[in-house]
């Protein structure tokens, strides 16, 4: 019988699973057997952790529907946190994803179990309007942006976030992360909800 050794990583609210060579056919179906909360141990994603010539790792994520994404901010900050446990030191990584390279900058902290991740994302690249946007019926006059950052995301302002039915919206865009904002508390903020692709 085969093991597979996991660690789980938390980065600004989203965890993820992290594997190294499971030697796994199926990283699809694996992704929606470990991520299911209810019969699974339960993420947001799995990332798979591979060899690469001129890299630290090759990182390639599974959402927890089994859909592959290019990158995601907070994933590769859990990757990094994983990687450098098995390294035993704090370099910076040099990691390639399915949007490319991105360089992670580790900084240890007071707490053993805590690092602080700064990745370089690349540049944000504007996106045409994604299929089944018409149906989230966005009033004409609110500010809308179809941006790439490795993975694609749109962005809604709306007078307040915690009145949507933000898993319902998202939900008719699929294949987006959605994201939705409004200004404030303070004068130089946005308060943000997000709803991610490829969750269950």
């Amino acid at each position: 019988m085969s093991h597979l050794k996991l660690t789980k990583h938390h980065g600004l609210g989203n965890d993820f699973l992290v594997a190294f060579h499971p030697g796994v056919e199926d990283l699809p179906a694996l992704a929606r057997r470990l991520c299911d909360r209810h019969r699974g141990v339960g993420a947001d994603g799995l990332l798979i952790a591979g060899s690469a010539e001129g890299y630290a790792a090759q990182m390639t994520l599974y959402n927890a529907d089994g859909s592959r994404a290019e990158m995601s901010g907070n994933g590769i900050r859990c990757f990094a946190q994983a990687l450098a446990a098995r390294r035993g030191d704090m370099s910076d990584l040099l990691i390639l994803t399915d949007a490319g390279d991105r360089l992670v900058k580790l900084t240890a902290t007071g707490d053993s179990a805590t690092i602080e991740a700064t990745v370089g994302m690349g540049d944000v690249t504007p996106l045409d309007q994604p299929q089944g946007w018409a149906a989230l019926e966005c009033h004409p006059d609110r500010p809308v942006a179809h941006l790439s950052m490795g993975n694609p995301h749109s962005v809604v302002g709306v007078d307040e976030v915690a009145a949507v039915d933000l898993r319902a919206l998202g939900e008719k865009v699929p294949a987006i992360n959605l994201e939705i904002v409004e200004p404030g508390p303070e004068s130089n903020a946005i308060t943000m909800r997000v709803h991610e692709r490829g969750l269950f």
